[in-house]
Order: C-alpha cells, then structure tokens, then sequence
C-alpha cells in the first residue's frame, strides 16, 4: 500500500513575523533575506568560489586574523565547536575545558566521546576565570588544548581573553575560543591575543540565518593537525579537506561536501553590513543599547544575574527571576500578546533567569524600549504570580 500523501503539504506555508530577543536566532535584514533569494549556483562554480572567497576575508576581518585557514563549517555552532575538538584531540590528549556554564559541558561531552583526557576547571556560573587561575591549571595539567567560552550564553558571562594565549604558548598548548554568541558585539582580536582556534555562528551577531560556524585555524593548530598519529575521526568536520574546499591551502579545489550555497550567499551579505558599520562602531552599540536594557531594568526592580559589570556580555543579559514570580508564564506573555520572544535560563541558570539577547540586526534602543515595556506589564499582571496559578 503506497503512503498517501500528507494533507500538511497542501496548504501554503505559514510563518508568523516574531522579534528574537532571545540569545539567538535573531531576525535578518532585508538585504541578507534577498541575498539568499539569487540564483543556485554549483558548489564548486566559480562565481560561487568567489563568493566563498569573499567570505574568508570578511571572516578574516570580524577575526581579526591573517591566518591561511578561515572557512566555514556547514552546521551550526554545535558544528565549530564539534570541529574544534575532533580535530585538534587524539586518544588521551589532554585538554583543559574552562567551564562556567553549559558550553564547557558540551564541549567536555564532546572531548569524552573523542577518548581525550578531559580536566575541568570550574566557576560558579556567571563568575570568569583570571589569569592566576588559568595559569595553575596550565602548570597543573600540562594539556595540550586549553578551552574558554568567550561569551556564555547560558549565564551571560563574559570571559577576558587578554593575556591567555602568552601562557598558553609559555606552556606549550593550544588556546581554543568559542565566541558563538557574542563575535561581533565584543572586541576579539585573534592575532592578537595568540588565540589558536576560534569557531562562531551565523545566527547570532552576525545576523544570518543559522546554517553555518566560521571558524579559524592558525599555523600552530595546523601544526597539531598535520602531526597527528591517527586519523580525525570526522569526514565531514576534517579541517584539512574544509581548508581546501574554501581555498585555503593553495591547492585544486576537491569535492568534500555540497555546500550550502544560499546561506553563503547570507554570510557573504552579513559581512558585507558588518564591514560597512565597522567593528568598532558595532562594538559600541551593543555596549550602549546593553547600558540602557541594565538602566531600565534596575529602574523596573529586577536584579542582573552577573552582578560585576566588568563580567558581563552586552549580548545576552541574563535577569535573576524575582521570588514569587512564573518565570514561564512572563515568557510566554511576550510571546502570546506581542510576538516577543525572550527566553528562560539553560543548563545551570534553568528556571532562575530570563535571558535577552541583544545581537547584530536586533540591537537597536527601540527594540530594548519594546523589551522594557512587555517585561514592566508582566511584573505588573498578578497572574504571573505562581500563589495565583
């Protein structure tokens, strides 16, 4: 008997208009939506390599890196981060995964599942690491890779980077940065800051859809790679056949995968507006616009989860969830009257805060006005009060 065909596919799709101010997707310009609307090119047509090409040196510049190895993996952030320790861990490398909040856990999920000899240093979620700390566990452990979140999403910390890289190469390891949910909206400087590996998303900051995590290798990670004594574990995710597929090895292009050729287009138009604002320029509004969403919400009574304001990312706030109050039924207020989306904790802050992202495209003083209003009605309706559910 044939399978009938399903009656949800007779109708036109329907997609509702919602602002994201959650810690991402966010919504994307105009000019990235009808990027992705031009012709499909081959994935290894030359015009659509141009693109690619193209992209690197965007990528190169919100980097701020020269390295040779920039390109995208076909994934999300999840794919950057999978990448990363794929090909940078061998069966008992050790790493050092500096957790405060749930990207350390996936990324020392990740290290397990690849055999590595996986040492946790932990912060109470919201608080970073300093430089004596980082230090001692270098010294301690000797890894070889040494992981920090930049941005950590699930507790809006924001983890200084300054520094790390010299102990890192004054003790012979590898500095690996996940900067998914806040490149672009804090200063990053690759070269710099002797950081050895970095992976983003599309969808945050960048303000493309989620589809693909830039991500950089420079000489001495590709040093590890080329040295390694068994074989990266992932066809896919293998950093030496990306390098080549984006041009980055000097070589004739070969077929790895099919690439996914209108969200390129997307990346390639998000750079563009990226590069025409200026980094500089993007790193002060997120700052500005994150002061004024703190200002209005000390002046609603609520209570910022990272208190030190050193320690804060100005991409994603996260906001203690005062007693008394159904965090659930605020957000869902937003959504259902307004079509607002902020979003409840994750991982360690799971019920105790909301969470506003203030990424890219969305980052302007009228959506945090919006944001402020919603959240003043709901801490004002009695029915979010859980004695009344």
């Amino acid at each position: 008997m044939d399978v009938p065909k399903p009656k949800c596919l007779e109708y036109p799709l329907n997609v509702p208009k919602k602002l994201l101010m959650g810690p991402g997707p966010v919504n994307i310009p105009l000019r990235v939506h009808n990027a992705m609307m031009k012709p499909v090119l081959g994935h290894l047509h030359p015009e659509f390599t141009q693109i690619m090409d193209e992209v690197k040196e965007g990528l190169k510049y919100i980097f701020q890196t020269k390295t040779d190895v920039v390109c995208c993996v076909s994934g999300t952030g999840h794919a950057g981060m999978e990448a990363t320790m794929c090909n940078l861990l061998e069966p008992n490398d050790v790493i050092v995964i500096a957790q405060n909040g749930i990207w350390g856990e996936r990324a020392a999920e990740m290290a397990h599942r690849l055999d590595a000899d996986v040492r946790v240093i932990k912060k109470p979620p919201g608080d970073v690491f300093n430089l004596n700390e980082l230090e001692s566990a270098l010294s301690m452990h000797k890894p070889a890779v040494l992981f920090l979140v930049q941005g950590e999403s699930s507790t809006g910390a924001l983890q200084p980077l300054e520094g790390v890289g010299s102990l890192c190469r004054k003790h012979g390891a590898l500095l690996v940065v996940d900067t998914v949910a806040c490149l672009g909206g804090v200063p990053f400087y690759m070269d710099s800051w002797e950081i050895d590996v970095v992976y983003t998303g599309s969808q945050k900051v960048i303000s493309a859809p989620p589809s693909l995590a830039p991500i950089a290798f420079n000489d001495r990670a590709m040093k590890k790679v080329h040295a390694r004594k068994t074989p990266i574990r992932s066809f896919y995710l293998d950093i030496t056949w990306l390098a080549n597929y984006w041009g980055c090895d000097g070589l004739p292009l070969k077929y790895h995968h099919t690439g996914p050729v209108c969200s390129v287009y997307a990346l390639r138009e998000a750079l563009s507006m990226m590069c025409e604002e200026g980094l500089h320029s993007l790193w002060s509004r997120h700052l500005y616009c994150a002061q004024k969403l703190y200002n209005g919400l000390n002046a609603l009574g609520l209570q910022l989860f990272v208190a030190d304001p050193a320690k804060r990312t100005p991409t994603v706030t996260t906001i203690r969830v005062p007693d008394g109050v159904d965090w659930r039924k605020v957000t869902e207020y937003f959504m259902s009257r307004y079509q607002v989306e902020i979003s409840g904790g994750l991982g360690p802050t799971a019920g105790k805060v909301w969470r506003i992202g203030l990424m890219g495209y969305n980052c302007i003083p009228e959506n945090v006005d919006r944001v402020l209003k919603i959240m003043k009605e709901a801490l004002a309706n009695e029915k979010f009060l859980k004695s009344n559910l």
